[in-house]
């Protein structure tokens, strides 16, 4: 019986790789329908002979006491009855089953890698737009912190620790995809500080804020919104640019929002909604379906408002 068993589990083997690894890729491939189906007849034939050539020739000796008659092979050939009632279906039987087996697990497989894939690419798109905070700005404060130090300015160390919060926040906080809200209070406070020191009192800010839970957000979309407002908002308003900013989360549901005066001008309406692009495309990725992103313009002011729906909470 072991043998048999041997014997028999190599040719359901053989006639199972045939099929997972030649008819079906064929057909998955869909060119020529037909010559797969004449594949398929012509290997089944040859599997099943085979087999049957092997029984009556090979283990019957063994497993058989003689004398006993023994069919030559041009009649196992020939006996397309018994080949196929017999031993192609039985065969066969299991390797389609096999077959579909092994091409679910490719699939799954398959499908995983491309999540995978999917998630490095979503990733990788996000530290790039992470990477794209506005340069002028930091070179606008360290121009700003050495026109104070020159001056022995008071505020000159709490501009620097300011600065330093900033950058600590970006570089090494920022790596998860989520991060609590009152950090990002806590960077738009510092920005904002660090903004005045560019336009003194000509500028007014207003900043808003109240939180019922520390719930986990995006990092830097708030702080690229408010640096929005800022870049195309006072530094090209000559005048007395106002800026409020407005951020409420109440029972799971977030509000932000973002006024400021501007020049209306085609052209800076243009390059304001430009720089909202990279704001929007990270929405899309971490809250698909689960935001709203809009943006109003009243006549001499342009307004961003975002809600989000957040349910996830950052404490165990």
């Amino acid at each position: 019986m072991l043998i048999e068993n041997i014997f028999y589990v190599f040719f359901y083997m053989l006639a199972s790789y045939f099929v997972a690894y030649f008819i079906i890729p064929k057909l998955l491939r869909g060119k020529n329908y037909l010559l797969v189906i004449l594949y398929f007849i012509a290997g089944g034939y040859i599997i099943s002979a085979f087999l049957r050539i092997a029984v009556v020739h090979v283990l019957e000796p063994i497993v058989r006491t003689p004398p006993f008659n023994q069919e030559s092979i041009f009649e196992i050939l020939t006996d397309i009855h018994v080949l196929f009632t017999v031993y192609f279906l039985q065969n066969f039987s299991l390797a389609w089953i096999f077959g579909f087996i092994k091409l679910l697990k490719d699939q799954y497989l398959v499908k995983q890698r491309t999540l995978l894939l999917e998630k490095e690419k979503t990733e990788s798109e996000l530290k790039i737009l992470k990477a794209q905070l506005n340069p002028h700005f930091l070179f606008n404060t360290l121009n700003n912190i050495y026109s104070l130090s020159l001056v022995n300015s008071p505020i000159t160390s709490k501009s620097i620790a300011g600065l330093s919060e900033i950058l600590d926040h970006i570089l090494y906080r920022c790596n998860d995809i989520y991060v609590p809200i009152s950090t990002e209070i806590a960077l738009l406070k510092n920005y904002i500080g660090l903004e005045k020191l560019r336009y003194d009192d000509r500028l007014m800010v207003n900043f808003t804020h109240y939180i019922d839970d520390d719930k986990p957000i995006a990092p830097l979309i708030l702080l690229s919104i408010v640096e929005n407002a800022f870049k195309h908002g006072a530094s090209e308003d000559i005048g007395k640019p106002i800026i409020n900013i407005d951020l409420k989360l109440i029972k799971n549901d977030f509000h932000f929002r973002v006024s400021n005066t501007f020049l209306s001008k085609k052209e800076q309406i243009g390059n304001n909604k430009i720089g909202l692009d990279n704001i929007r495309r990270q929405l899309e990725m971490i809250y698909p379906g689960n935001h709203q992103f809009n943006i109003v313009i009243e006549e001499s002011t342009f307004i961003t408002t975002l809600t989000i729906k957040l349910i996830e909470s950052i404490n165990p």
